[in-house]
């Protein structure tokens, strides 16, 4: 299945579930079929000679949500749920193993990704309510007293966006813009619009910009 170099390692790309690539390992034999046996990643260490358990000792350990090999079968990609503070162990904070900034011409789109996977999440709840309506629930509400009652509701929404914009309560700031955020995917939902078309366009307009 697996082809090791002359050292009996195969490198391990390891990658989260929102496409961020996390750091580079290398796996033996051993370390590979662990990863296979428990579904957490485990590694061959090839300064201390030894297979060691990704967050043994930090709790940071990876969940293995799928594992594929490169058309040569000499490189492994692993994609995983992250657990604890992130991926990198040298200075415990950092996400990301790459977080050193060599070049960069703007940010990259996947680090819009866990926001972008959020807002996907609701949306396909709203569709999800749409198609199976529940008694009792506020979006078939506005789904089922149509355009004019969602717009309303939408008015109203930013309305009280803008007067918490104007205080100095960050959280009743953050509230409102989640209401508004909400409704917004409610009439997207409802005029059977995609966000991924609201994606295109906010990244044409980012190309066009140079911001």
């Amino acid at each position: 299945m697996i082809k090791y170099d002359e050292n009996g390692l195969v490198p391990a790309i390891i990658q989260d579930t929102q496409g961020r690539v996390l750091m580079m390992a290398y796996m033996n034999e051993e370390a590979f079929n662990k990863t296979l046996q428990t579904g957490e990643t485990w590694f061959y260490s090839r300064k201390r000679k030894e297979v060691w358990k990704k967050g043994g000792e930090a709790g940071n350990i990876q969940k293995v949500r799928r594992i594929t090999a490169d058309c040569d079968r000499d490189t492994v990609l692993i994609i995983v749920d992250q657990h604890g503070h992130g991926a990198c162990d040298d200075d415990g904070e950092s996400y990301t193993c790459f977080h050193n900034l060599i070049m960069s011409d703007g940010p990259d789109q996947s680090d819009l990704l866990p926001q972008r996977e959020a807002l996907s999440w609701l949306y396909a709840n709203i569709e999800d309510r749409r198609r199976s309506p529940k008694v009792g629930s506020y979006t078939n509400y506005l789904m089922d007293n149509g355009l004019d009652k969602i717009l309303k509701a939408l008015g109203e929404e930013a309305a009280e966006v803008i007067i918490a914009g104007k205080n100095k309560d960050d959280e009743e700031l953050v509230y409102e813009v989640s209401d508004l955020l909400y409704h917004l995917l409610v009439l997207l939902v409802f005029r059977r619009i995609s966000l991924e078309a609201v994606w295109e366009e906010l990244l044409g307009r980012s190309s066009l910009s140079g911001n």
